[in-house]
């Protein structure tokens, strides 16, 4: 697991870099994206602000198999304050990212998965926990 010096916040329109792939915190987008499961990538402008609620982002590389994105939607249906999305050009089959955390995993069935999200879901290093994570922007296909 990688811990960042803690993310710059604020709201900034249109496109932004992050250090992270994917980010893991930072300045982003005024809109934040409705927790849930997407099966087309997402925007790193509105996710990062959902980490900034609390959320953690988990994103897969586009080729995973689909028996192993039914794993992660496995994972991640039913829980709030997450996001998981496919996302190209991952350095690692599967990455979860909360603000100023990541995780880089090699398959869904990493134990350190669950680990993850239970501690950093609402978890302390976010700047706003508790804040919404629905009425954004985004239709997941699966809660």
């Amino acid at each position: 697991m990688q811990t960042f010096p803690k993310p710059e916040a604020g709201h900034q329109d249109g496109p932004l870099t992050y250090a992270q792939t994917p980010p893991a915190g930072g300045v982003h987008n005024a809109v934040w994206q409705n927790c849930g499961i997407y099966d087309q990538p997402v925007a790193n402008e509105n996710a990062v602000h959902s980490q900034e609620h609390g959320a953690v982002w988990v994103t897969y590389r586009p080729d995973l198999s689909a028996e192993a994105v039914e794993v992660l939607r496995g994972q991640i249906r039913g829980k709030r304050y997450t996001l998981l999305s496919p996302f190209p050009d991952l350095p690692a089959p599967v990455v979860a990212s909360a603000w100023g955390v990541q995780l880089q995993l090699d398959g869904p069935d990493d134990p350190r998965l669950a680990a993850f999200i239970t501690t950093y879901a609402q978890g302390s290093q976010a700047p706003e926990p508790g804040a919404v994570c629905h009425s954004g922007t985004g239709i997941p296909t699966d809660m």
